[in-house]
């Protein structure tokens, strides 16, 4: 793998080496390619075994990668011109009776299969560049500087299986070695250096230059996924030129035999990961596909949309009858609220017929193929009745879990659920959540897991109890057997870092913390803004992405509100924030702190509060049994 490991020097003088033993790899996960060292010898940094200067113009490059069988030409362009030159000079060189020079002679063509050969190699790299994104960095924010800063940790790619490279992220850890631009270089030219990964967060990683020891200060945070990380030997391959950082060029005379004893037996990234990188950032939603979604304004319906734009698997959907285009409800493309046109029919839910009798020139359906698939259930035994009682995450209002009913039961496992106290009169913020929806849950699964239940608004009997409640309300809990208690290993811990989507607001993609996890259900908070913003997620939801997520799809990162704001967040950024409207602009609640305001009265109250949370990856017992 080290063959065409050549380097250039920005200084042909040497200082003597340092050769202190260097300290042994640390061993890492077996999936990754191992380095491996063919024997050759190389000499460093003398310029002349491994590299090579083209006499037509001048540039310089790795010896292998040139043409000719004399390796004096960078191209076949140069080989002609200069050979076209030297006939000239040879027949002016005749005609003055001189003899011609060695220089004179013409250069030998090159066989074919080498000009192939040579042809697929560059069309393979430039293929490559190509459909690799280019990461985009985010205005005013740096995820580096963030993490360094407070010594945060953030949720491993592995985490989001939705998300690029969720799925095949594979070992990748502290230790891999990677070949990176060498921005410590005076060179004109843009060359590279080896780097080992000292630290990830997300698809970033600090990386430090082989050779800096444990100097840290040209430590630098680079998004792993981005077009300017390669695999160890991809420049041997690509012919571009290995040149030491100008800081520590003169630490060893002799830099190959530094790197074959550093990097033999490493890690590095897989020869194919940039294609990976760009096969999992191929969606199939297009442009101009129509489907079902919520109707923003009225929970209890769908409307036709069309996407508009897709980005890193985000959809803009803008609803069929806007005419200006502003009308618009943003979600990720395995949303539980989009459809296949016709799904809305098929199950019994409410749809609002378009005033637009025939599809747009251009517009067409969805594949239903491309929707994300719910569990199938069996609702001939027992099963979901209207009336039964529930709790359930408010659509409105997502920091709080409400006592609720199931008004109506639909096809297929869905449900139509309703936030008890607080429904309209005709029911349109009813919501649709499937059976085996994790935003709903049996009676008793709060107060099991010590989180604050919101009761039905002017519920006055407080504290709220759920066996008086259904007495009063001559009702029933639905049974605990329904609900989905799979909890998967999901990998989240308190305190990580990642980024979440505002779900209030959800064109936005914020800056954001894991606070709280109830086996499967987590608890986001937006960095910078109060705890009344805090949204309840699952840990499979498509709306939460690794750190590095908008820098690598172009999405714009919305950075933590600055100090001056969290100071005077009881006034000004209260109203900046709920300014951000919600995510269905329906009928607005009160939040949990109003409501408890409200019901207090003056009289002492408090909701039942969790000592600890429950961060388990697996099944659990975590619902309450109920008793008549």
């Amino acid at each position: 793998m080290f063959d065409g490991y050549d380097s250039c020097s920005e200084d042909t003088s040497s200082s003597s080496s340092s050769d202190e033993s260097e300290e042994e790899v640390a061993p890492l996960p077996s999936s990754l390619p191992i380095i491996k060292n063919n024997g050759q010898v190389y000499t460093y940094p003398d310029g002349k075994s491994g590299m090579a200067t083209c006499e037509m113009c001048g540039m310089v490059g790795v010896r292998d990668a040139f043409y000719s069988k004399t390796k004096r030409f960078c191209s076949v362009s140069c080989s002609r011109s200069y050979s076209s030159n030297s006939k000239k000079a040879s027949i002016l060189a005749r005609l003055q009776g001189k003899p011609p020079t060695k220089k004179a002679k013409v250069l030998q063509k090159q066989p074919l299969v080498a000009k192939l050969a040579a042809y697929a190699q560059y069309q393979a790299t430039l293929q490559n560049q190509a459909k690799t994104k280019t990461a985009v960095p985010v205005e005013g924010f740096s995820w580096g500087n963030y993490i360094n800063s407070n010594s945060f940790t953030a949720a491993p790619v592995t985490c989001f299986k939705h998300a690029p490279m969720g799925t095949c992220w594979g070992d990748i850890a502290e230790g891999v070695r990677v070949e990176v631009p060498n921005t410590d270089c005076s060179l004109p030219t843009k060359v590279f250096w080896i780097a080992g990964i000292v630290k990830l967060a997300g698809y970033n990683a600090l990386l430090r230059y082989e050779g800096f020891e444990n100097d840290s200060s040209l430590d630098f945070w680079c998004n792993v996924c981005g077009s300017d990380i390669h695999p160890v030997g991809w420049c041997a391959t690509s012919g571009k030129p290995l040149v030491p950082p100008r800081t520590i060029q003169h630490k060893y005379t002799n830099w190959k035999a530094f790197l074959v004893k550093r990097l033999t037996g490493a890690k590095t990234l897989p020869p194919d990961f940039s294609q990976k990188v760009s096969e999992s950032m191929q969606y199939p939603f297009k442009t101009s596909m129509r489907v079902e979604v919520v109707d923003k304004t009225h929970l209890c319906r769908t409307r036709v949309a069309v996407v508009e734009s897709v980005i890193g698997g985000r959809l803009r959907l803008v609803y069929e009858e806007s005419e200006d285009k502003t009308d618009d409800f943003w979600c990720h493309m395995y949303s539980p609220l989009i459809h296949h046109i016709g799904w809305s029919r098929s199950i019994g839910h409410r749809f609002k017929r378009s005033d637009i009798t025939k599809k747009q020139d251009g517009h067409f359906d969805a594949p239903p193929h491309l929707f994300l698939k719910v569990k199938e259930v069996d609702a001939a035994g027992e099963w979901f009745k209207e009336g039964m009682k529930l709790e359930a995450i408010d659509p409105l209002n997502l920091s709080a879990i409400c006592v609720a009913t199931i008004r109506k039961v639909l096809a297929d496992g869905y449900l139509m659920i309703g936030i008890d106290g607080s429904e309209a009169a005709d029911g349109s913020d009813w919501f649709c959540y499937h059976a085996t929806s994790p935003s709903i849950f049996p009676v008793g699964f709060c107060e099991i897991n010590m989180i604050e239940l919101t009761p039905p608004r002017g519920y006055a009997k407080l504290p709220f109890k759920w066996f008086d409640y259904l007495r009063e309300t001559d009702s029933i809990a639905a049974p605990v057997k329904l609900f989905n208690k799979e909890v998967p290993n999901h990998g989240f811990h308190v305190g990580m870092k990642l980024e979440a989507v505002d779900l209030m607001e959800p064109r936005l993609v914020c800056v954001a913390t894991v606070t709280r996890i109830i086996h499967r259900l987590l608890r986001i908070h937006f960095d910078g803004w109060e705890d009344e913003y805090d949204q309840w997620v699952d840990c499979e939801s498509p709306d939460l992405y690794p750190v590095g997520w908008c820098q690598l799809t172009g999405y714009q990162l919305q950075p933590p509100a600055p100090q001056s704001s969290r100071d005077n967040q009881s006034s000004s950024s209260k109203q900046k924030k709920k300014a951000k409207s919600q995510q269905y602009k329906g009928h607005k609640k009160m939040t949990s702190l109003q409501l408890k305001e409200e019901l207090l009265d003056g009289e002492e109250y408090s909701f039942l509060q969790g000592a600890s949370d429950q961060e388990s990856n697996g099944s659990a017992s975590y619902y309450i049994k109920q008793e008549p």
